[in-house]
């Protein structure tokens, strides 16, 4: 039986597989253009997701190694490395980083996906392979999306992508959307909103409060969001302007708009 840790290191092989088979096309121009991230071009989204490759898979070695966790200094040496490389070299660098995590993880035999914790300097706790593999998901989904909308305004993440990572935040993920949430944008503002999406079809609530969460399909609401699960997700992580958000996904409710959920949400 396929488990959660299985389908999402499948999903890491499709994102960067997909990705990358662009990757080796770009040239110096499209390696210059403005992403779907604000603040980097194409090559810092590659160059943010090739270092985090790096030091993903130096957190998975150690851990199968029973070494202590990373510490920050490694990951900053990581980081000023990829910086001070030209943007063709951080396209490179994406494609052998990726390619060795991905790699890791499927060398992972089913003992392994099911039993090793890792420690992780900002996690208070262990986070086995599910946690780990479903995280970096996360973020190759987003700025995979960064990448393809550079060149493509309609451009979506995967419905292989969404489902996946759909699961991982209503499941051992939720507690990042705490940490993606701001509920100061509300004001005194509090709702609870039953969420509906499609491909794939699934049903929870999402509750505004003093802290931000994801629940059990609630059953007294203040509103209802629905729409694709890639747009939802695109929501939570900031990157559904009103150019990027489709005719399908629409709210009713009379305690919050769409406007007010993308201040929640503005990404990181």
């Amino acid at each position: 039986m396929s488990t959660l840790a299985d389908k999402t290191i499948a999903a890491l092989r499709s994102n960067h597989d997909e990705l990358a088979a662009r990757v080796r096309a770009f040239d110096e121009h499209d390696l210059a253009r403005q992403s779907g991230s604000s603040q980097w071009d194409v090559a810092q989204v590659l160059s943010h997701l090739g270092s985090g490759a790096e030091i993903a898979l130096a957190t998975l070695q150690t851990g199968l190694a029973g070494r202590p966790g990373l510490d920050q200094d490694f990951n900053k040496s990581v980081w000023d490395r990829w910086n001070a490389m030209s943007r063709q070299e951080k396209a490179e660098g994406f494609l052998r980083a990726g390619e060795q995590l991905v790699t890791g993880f499927e060398n992972l035999d089913a003992a392994a996906r099911q039993e090793l914790h890792v420690k992780m300097a900002f996690l208070p706790f262990p986070a086995d392979v599910a946690l780990l593999s479903g995280m970096l998901l996360n973020e190759a989904a987003l700025h995979g999306w960064d990448v393809r909308v550079a060149f493509d305004p309609q451009a979506t993440i995967s419905a292989q992508e969404a489902d996946t990572a759909l699961e991982q935040l209503t499941g051992p993920l939720n507690f990042m959307v705490a940490f993606l949430g701001k509920p100061e944008a509300l004001g005194s503002t509090q709702a609870i909103l039953r969420v509906e999406t499609t491909d794939p079809r699934r049903v929870f609530g999402l509750v505004l409060g003093p802290t931000i969460s994801i629940s059990d399909a609630p059953a007294d609401v203040d509103g209802v969001l629905s729409g694709p699960a890639e747009a939802l997700l695109r929501l939570l992580g900031g990157r559904l302007d009103v150019a990027h958000t489709p005719h399908a996904l629409t709210i009713t409710s009379d305690a919050v708009t769409l406007v007010q959920l993308r201040r929640v949400f503005p990404g990181i």
